[in-house]
């Protein structure tokens, strides 16, 4: 069993209250766990009102497999029309 794990740091720049990012995030959230095979969560930077950090994790058989669907989700990341990504950081255990 092959476990992988990425931590992704966005910023939404026009973000003006934790009420504004809080929408962005959880838009990127639900449509990461509808269209996506991965668990996410914000899981850092709670209080900051432009940055936020999420945690996603995937579950497969295969090192190559579960590298290669994190590393398609960070592209999809990278082009997201609101938030800016900031880095990531992706772990195979």
């Amino acid at each position: 069993m092959i476990v992988g794990s990425v931590r992704v740091r966005m910023l939404v720049r026009h973000s003006r209250s934790l009420k504004d990012k809080r929408q962005v995030v959880r838009s990127i959230v639900d449509k990461m766990r509808a269209n996506w095979n991965v668990s996410v969560s914000e899981v850092d930077e709670h209080d900051h009102l432009q940055l936020f950090v999420l945690g996603i994790a995937q579950v497969g058989r295969e090192t190559h497999v579960v590298r290669q669907n994190l590393l398609d989700l960070v592209d999809h990341l990278r082009r997201h029309p609101i938030a800016e990504f900031v880095d990531y950081e992706l772990d195979l255990y």
